[in-house]
């Protein structure tokens, strides 16, 4: 930002002023991320409901990854000198050994807000405001907690205990702890050694306050989300002991936790990161449409960038790049428990990169999947820990071809599409001679197949143990107007760079494709279309499957429409009748004997409602893009579809969206409670100036 530039006022929501509904400080969440796949997470009101939950969530390279450093922080504040009837607040809703309190001091937490993306309490009591910020400094594994006594006649004393059970990302929280970490203490600095990973680091800065080390403790803690959800929830945490400060007024003190070496710690004051974190955030709007650097659209532009990291557990990424003179980018798809799946990360890279100005990232993230084509396919996930990707997905690559049109559109980088144009050409010659897992072209009908026991290809890709709930095996609606727009991209890739002649073999692969689509998925009696055609085995096998489904839309949405276009009418509007919720798309219709109004209860419940009904955020993005087509003066229609986002930035994970929501009313989030594509596309739409007043 130049010194001519004027500074963005901050962007600011509210979600929790005193007197509102406790219950949302328990159910409502933050997320603060650092760039690299690590992050910081927690309630509102401070009680640590998921094993997710904790002040740092540090990356490091494979097999290691994402691990958990810091499960909570116990906090309580005392105002003024120690004296009989002395109150301690609480500053956290549940005491440590995640119980809930009885009586939490809900009066002392006046207020709490989201400020460019980040989380802010303000806390009031006898005339003194406490003022408590969470910062993740950019690709650090450190987050800074600071509080600040703005105003009073009276000092403050803090009380700040951490703990801890140093575990994998996903790893089990059941058990007893047999041994305390090692901790040591050396003047303000503090280090705490977990076997098998690097030291966590902690330090007050502002107040010369040292770690008081105290009698071994191990407590018990339960996570009731976790148990909710069917997976273990209960097991010992470690504290070391406590940090003890007096703040003055407009004083202020930072802890600091962190697996970062101590001259990283101290190249650069609190503040200076407070600083510099907030410039960062300037520029992401900056670099923003206009359009979206303000209210809503700039809330979402936070959001955005929470999902594209720096893949920093996979050091072959960073080499493979840094060989070719180029970087590695990637997006986690959902926090907390995803990682990067190359299917999330396609159909989010437009409205997280490219609406978003951030175009070198865009191509980051092309570049880097390109290197890990094999068999024609990009990979479908890369597990936690793992350098690996694997590759079980009909899907993911056809919104390649997608990615990089629309990367091209904006950039005109043909320095990249002629380095890649060998690898397109043999993604298609592979989907056409057969690949992995089924996928292929029949030559009967120019349609492409997919589907091999035990594998769920498509987006709809629940699985529990042995079963597969929606196996779409045989000719899938939305994998073959993936496979049209990627022939006609192709076509008119290789006419550019190539010439005619060649080029004609994909007119012809496409033309035929189209035929057989119409032909074949038009249901003229519901005046809609087949979800999947030439079903391959269970109960349907040899026939074509009704179920309505929002898939259908990709026949339309995509830059090159397989659906003639006088089918375009009847079936978006029975998708509107049927499908369209304030929040997204239904996955099927109410009425199906599948159907489910609620995803919820443990993994297998939640699994077979998954796609049986509960409604996808990230669907409103080519609904919107199919009804626009359609209907291209019906922009108070396209207002009324996005209405219901904002409101839902309030709610869940406040200042973002979720992955799902259940069927009926109202709608309640669930699954991931912030995910890439539902943000993406909601972020696209806005930055299109579609649904604008």
């Amino acid at each position: 930002m130049t010194h001519r530039e004027k500074q963005l006022p901050r962007e600011t929501r509210v979600v929790y002023r005193r007197g509102d509904d406790a219950e949302g400080l328990v159910s409502r969440e933050w997320l603060v991320t650092n760039g690299l796949g690590g992050y910081a997470s927690g309630t509102l009101g401070g009680a640590a409901t998921r094993r997710f939950h904790g002040p740092l969530v540090a990356v490091f390279p494979a097999p290691l990854a994402r691990t958990l450093m810091v499960s909570h922080l116990a906090e309580t504040a005392r105002f003024g000198e120690p004296r009989p009837g002395s109150r301690v607040y609480r500053m956290t809703g549940d005491d440590l050994a995640g119980q809930p309190v009885e009586n939490p001091d809900l009066d002392f937490l006046s207020e709490v807000r989201v400020e460019d993306g980040l989380p802010v309490w303000r806390y009031e009591s006898e005339g003194a405001v406490l003022e408590k910020r969470v910062v993740v400094p950019h690709a650090q594994n450190s987050t800074h907690v600071t509080y600040s006594l703005l105003s009073g006649q009276t000092a403050v004393h803090l009380r700040v205990r951490p703990s801890l059970r140093v575990r994998a990302h996903e790893g089990p929280v059941e058990g007893k702890m047999s041994e305390p970490y090692p901790a040591r203490v050396t003047g303000t600095r503090a280090e705490i050694e977990a076997p098998g990973f690097p030291p966590l680091r902690l330090r007050i800065c502002g107040h010369p306050a040292k770690l008081a080390l105290a009698e071994p403790e191990f407590v018990e803690r339960r996570y009731a989300i976790e148990q909710s959800r069917g997976y273990d929830y209960e097991g010992d945490l470690f504290t070391p002991g406590y940090y003890s400060f007096t703040l003055e007024p407009r004083e202020s003190a930072t802890l600091i936790v962190s697996t970062e070496s101590w001259d990283t710690l101290n190249s650069m004051l609190p503040e200076e990161i407070s600083k510099a974190e907030g410039q960062r955030r300037q520029r992401l709007r900056r670099a923003a449409p206009e359009i979206v650097r303000t209210g809503f659209g700039a809330e979402l532009v936070f959001a955005a960038d929470q999902f594209v990291i720096r893949p920093e557990s996979r050091a072959v990424d960073e080499a493979r790049a840094h060989a070719a003179g180029d970087e590695s980018r990637t997006v986690i798809a959902g926090y907390p428990w995803f990682t990067d799946w190359g299917r999330d990360t396609m159909i989010s890279l437009e409205g997280l990169t490219l609406a978003t100005g951030r175009h070198t990232e865009s191509g980051y993230i092309l570049r880097t999947f390109a290197r890990y084509v094999k068999d024609g396919l990009i990979p479908n996930m890369f597990p936690e820990g793992n350098s690996e990707g694997l590759y079980h997905t009909a899907d993911a690559t056809l919104w390649f071809f997608h990615a990089l049109h629309r990367y091209l559109g904006i950039t005109e980088d043909h320095i990249t599409l002629q380095n890649l144009l060998p690898v397109l050409i043999d993604i298609i010659d592979r989907h056409v001679k057969g690949t992995r897992f089924g996928i292929g072209v029949d030559p009967a009908d120019g349609l492409l197949k997919q589907g091999a026991p035990g594998y769920q290809l498509t987006w709809m890709d629940a699985k529990v143990g042995d079963w597969v709930v929606t196996p779409r095996r045989g000719k899938a609606v939305e994998i073959n107007a993936l496979f049209y727009n990627a022939l006609k991209l192709l076509e008119g890739w290789v006419r550019e760079e190539r010439g005619d002649e060649e080029a004609k073999r994909y007119t012809d692969l496409a033309q035929r494709c189209r035929e057989s689509f119409n032909y074949r998925f038009w249901n003229a009696e519901e005046k809609c279309l087949h979800d999947v055609v030439d079903v391959l085995d269970g109960p349907l096998a040899g026939k074509n499957d009704p179920a309505f489904r929002p898939n259908q839309v990709f026949a339309v949405s995509l830059d090159h429409p397989v659906l003639d276009r006088e089918h375009w009418e009847p079936m978006l509007t029975r998708v509107r009748e049927r499908l369209f919720t304030p929040v997204g798309l239904r996955s099927l219709e109410p009425g199906h004997p599948d159907y489910k109004a609620k995803y919820d209860g443990d993994l297998r419940a939640r699994d077979a409602a998954y796609h049986q009904g509960t409604v996808w955020a990230w669907l409103i993005g080519p609904f919107v893009d199919a009804w626009s087509k359609t209907w291209p003066d019906d922009h108070e229609s396209v207002r009324t579809f996005l209405a219901g986002f904002e409101a839902h930035l309030g709610e869940a994970c406040v200042g973002t969206i979720s992955e799902v929501f259940d069927a009926e009313a109202p709608f309640t989030p669930r699954g991931c409670n912030a995910q890439a594509w539902s943000v993406a596309e909601v972020l696209r739409l806005l930055a299109s100036g579609k649904g604008k007043k």
